[in-house]
């Protein structure tokens, strides 16, 4: 006669779980990391696109936007359209990460 312990199933579904959820988060990761993310600024004066990895894939601006006399103007819009770009990609990634651990809090994990 085998000897049971208490909570041993339990145990193994839990740990099918988590490994499910890890998978889970891999593919949401690589998902993310593959999509683009572009956003504009300035009426489309600038629009800056990224991927999840937050790499600059393109930057595309109006010829009107590009005043010699005025190149602070232009950086500040490279600026932010690339941040906003960056802030799409991470709230991607939150969003997919939250939806792959379905409201569970376990500390190391995103």
């Amino acid at each position: 006669m085998k000897a049971r312990i208490p909570g041993a199933q339990s145990q193994g579904n839990m740990m099918k779980q988590i490994q499910k959820m890890q998978e889970d988060m891999e593919r949401i990761q690589a998902e993310v990391e593959a999509t683009e993310f572009t956003s504009s600024v300035g009426g489309g004066a600038v629009e800056v696109t990224v991927n999840g990895s937050h790499e600059v894939l393109s930057i595309k601006m109006q010829p009107d936007v590009v005043d010699p006399e005025d190149i602070e103007m232009l950086e500040d819009l490279i600026i932010s359209a690339l941040n906003e770009s960056i802030k799409k990609a991470n709230d991607a990634m939150d969003k997919g990460m939250e939806k792959a651990k379905g409201g569970l809090s376990i500390p190391g994990i995103l």
